[in-house]
């Protein structure tokens, strides 16, 4: 096995190990990023698809509940690296940011390449190195960082690692959660990857996920255990998914885990009350359809007059008031989350309780962690992002200060 060195070596090119290798290389050490991909941050450019949300204008203190239960356990690090930071950081490298009309945060340039860009380029200024196509294996016997390259093992002795290696979603670009066998040899807590922001398995009609899997379902409400959020989704042919389901889909993925399948309710007309409702359905038809009726007096696209077939039955009844008791609630079970895969990101990861104040493992000195390996999760709306950078600030800061201690 040949043996490298590195000062300090950071284990994945994603957003949290790229901008801890940026806040090392600014402090004038000597870093190598490592990564199983042929080039870095794949899953940020994935991100970047949909815009590159990168945080939320919201106050400081809504922003932290946000992450439920782990809220206590990254207020310290969300505190030291807030969003203001992370919009400060991305314009000091030249990309301007706006606040789009639901708070959200994103570069004006509405994609990731060019942030990942001008990083990159500052990185190769600061002298910070990369090892691409390096599969991180652990450690060898006597402590070295052991990597399979190309079919060969290489071992690396760096002065401090900071793993950020993330989930397992979307394991194509980069993360497949194969560290938490390595982590959990050590005696690292590590609590098992799940879904998160996920979409979810409806048992749909044949007809139905024919005729209108990858359509929309706009300006609906979906509740679920006195929760509701506003929004939209999309049927497709396993189930639903969407930035609504996504909001939800925390409590509805426990809620499967606990009993089986979930129902979610659906509001085709939030806006009306069923009185409403029912007075637009109660006007002349001239022998109309009831589809017909709702297309005309509700706006109803053909996928939600259909959702209501779905879930009522074909034979809707006629009369105002009972169409429009449907018309409210929409009964939608769930029976599974999609695979870890195929979601947008993943909860679980290292128990926060196994990190110091600087997410040095307890049980590995030396040895730091970051980002989305983290037992935290968070919904769409650039909560993900914020927490994956300001893990892998904190991150990097400890090892300077340990670093600064040491010499």
């Amino acid at each position: 096995m040949g043996q490298l060195s590195a000062c300090i070596a950071v284990i994945g090119a994603g957003p949290a190990g790229l901008i801890a290798a940026d806040v090392l290389g600014a402090g004038g050490r000597s870093v190598t990023v490592y990564d199983r991909m042929p080039s870095p941050g794949r899953k940020l450019l994935m991100a970047g698809r949909g815009g590159l949300n990168l945080t939320h204008s919201e106050d400081f203190d809504t922003f932290l509940t946000r992450y439920g239960s782990a809220a206590p356990g990254l207020a310290p690090v969300l505190r030291a690296f807030p969003p203001k930071a992370l919009v400060a950081w991305a314009e000091a490298l030249g990309q301007e940011t706006f606040i789009g009309s639901s708070g959200r945060v994103f570069p004006k340039a509405m994609k990731a390449s060019p942030l990942l860009r001008a990083l990159l380029a500052r990185l190769s200024a600061q002298g910070v190195a990369f090892g691409m196509r390096h599969d991180w294996r652990g450690w060898t016997d006597d402590g070295a960082l052991r990597f399979r390259v190309g079919g060969e093992d290489i071992s690396v002795r760096a002065g401090a690692v900071i793993l950020a290696l993330g989930g397992a979603s979307w394991p194509r670009f980069g993360g497949d959660g194969s560290w938490t066998d390595i982590l959990t040899s050590r005696g690292i807590a590590v609590t098992p990857l799940k879904p998160a922001n996920c979409g979810f398995l409806v048992a749909w009609s044949a007809p139905f996920r024919t005729a209108f899997a990858g359509q929309p379902l706009k300006g609906a409400a979906f509740s679920f255990a006195g929760r509701s959020v506003r929004g939209e989704a999309v049927v497709t042919t396993y189930g639903i998914e969407g930035g609504a389901v996504y909001a939800l889909s925390a409590v509805l993925r426990d809620a499967i885990a606990a009993g089986g399948s979930a129902v979610l309710d659906i509001d085709l007309r939030p806006d009306l009350t069923p009185a409403q409702i029912a007075a637009k359905l109660d006007r002349p038809t001239h022998g109309q359809s009831v589809s017909n009726t709702l297309r005309k007096a509700l706006r109803l696209a053909p996928v939600a007059v259909n959702l209501l077939r779905e879930a009522h039955g074909v034979r809707l009844p006629s009369e105002p008031e009972a169409l429009a008791r449907c018309v409210k609630s929409v009964p939608l079970t769930l029976t599974a989350t999609v695979p870890i895969e195929r979601a947008i990101s993943a909860a679980g990861g290292i128990a926060l309780s196994e990190l110091d104040d600087h997410l040095m493992l307890r049980a590995l000195p030396g040895v730091y962690a970051a980002g989305e390996m983290l037992d935290w999760e968070a919904p769409t709306g650039g909560y993900l992002l914020t927490a994956c950078f300001a893990t892998g600030v904190a991150a990097a800061k400890g090892v300077l200060q340990s670093l600064a201690r040491s010499t």
